[in-house]
C-alpha cells in the first residue's frame, strides 16, 4: 500500500479499533455513564469518517451514512432502546439500498436458500427470542440487510460475513432481553461480534470499489 495510503486509511481504522476494545475493557467498569455513551459512539463514528475519505462516491456517503447511524444507535440504546433501535432500522434500510445498487447477476442454489433463510428465518427467529413483536418487525429490517449483502456483488468475505455477524450480535441482544441464555454470554460476545460486523463491512465495501468493483446496476 502507498505510503499516502497508509496515512489516508489507518489512523481511521486504528483508531475505530482502540476506540472498540477501550468500550469492551470499560463497559462492566465503573465508568461515568455519559463518558461511556460517547465511547460507544467513537467506533463507527471513525468507520464513518474512513468511508468518506477512502471513495468519493454516492456509494461511500451511503456507507458512511450507514456507520453514522450505527454510532447514533449505539449511543441511543444506552439512552431509550426505541431511539436507538430506530437509528439501526434506517441504517439497515440505507444498507438495503446501498447492497441493491450492486447485485449479483447470478446466485447459486445454495446461495438463494441462504438469502431467502436471512430474509425470513432472522424476523421470526428475533421475535421468538425476544417475546416482542417490535423487535420482530426490526427483524425485517435486520433480516433484508443482511440477505441484501449477501446477494451483492460485494466480497462475501467481508460484507456477507459482516453482515451475518451483525445478525448474530443482535439475536444475541433478543436472547438475552428474552432471557433465553444465561447474561454471561452474550455480555462477553456482543460488542465483539457486533463491531467486527461492522469492520468487515465498511473495509470490504471500500476495498470493493476502490478496486472498481461492485458496478452499479
Amino acid at each position: 500500500m502507498p505510503k499516502r495510503a497508509l496515512i489516508q486509511a489507518r489512523p481511521y481504522l486504528l483508531f475505530s479499533l482502540v476506540a472498540a476494545i477501550l468500550y469492551w475493557i470499560y463497559a462492566d467498569e465503573n465508568v461515568g455513564g455519559l463518558y461511556l455513551t460517547l465511547l460507544k459512539g467513537v467506533p463507527l463514528a471513525l468507520l464513518a469518517v474512513y468511508a468518506l475519505v477512502r471513495h468519493p462516491s454516492t456509494d461511500a456517503k451511503m456507507l458512511a451514512g450507514v456507520m453514522a447511524l450505527g454510532s447514533l444507535g449505539d449511543m441511543g440504546v444506552e439512552i431509550d432502546w426505541f431511539w436507538g433501535g430506530a437509528a439501526f432500522f434506517l441504517g439497515h434500510a440505507i444498507a438495503i439500498g446501498l447492497y441493491l445498487r450492486h447485485r449479483r447477476p447470478a446466485l447459486a442454489s445454495s446461495q438463494k436458500v441462504l438469502v431467502v433463510a436471512l430474509l425470513l428465518v432472522t424476523p421470526v427467529v428475533s421475535w421468538l427470542l425476544s417475546g416482542s413483536l417490535d423487535v420482530g418487525f426490526y427483524g425485517l429490517a435486520l433480516g433484508g440487510m443482511a440477505a441484501a449483502a449477501w446477494a451483492s456483488s460485494f466480497t462475501r468475505y467481508r460484507v456477507g460475513i459482516g453482515a451475518v455477524l451483525f445478525v448474530i450480535s443482535d439475536l444475541l441482544i433478543f436472547a438475552r432481553m428474552g432471557e433465553r441464555i444465561d447474561p454471561w454470554l452474550p455480555n462477553l460476545l456482543i460488542w465483539p461480534t457486533y463491531y467486527l460486523g461492522q469492520f468487515l463491512i465498511c473495509t470490504g465495501v471500500i476495498q470493493t470499489l476502490r478496486r472498481g468493483g461492485g458496478e452499479a446496476r
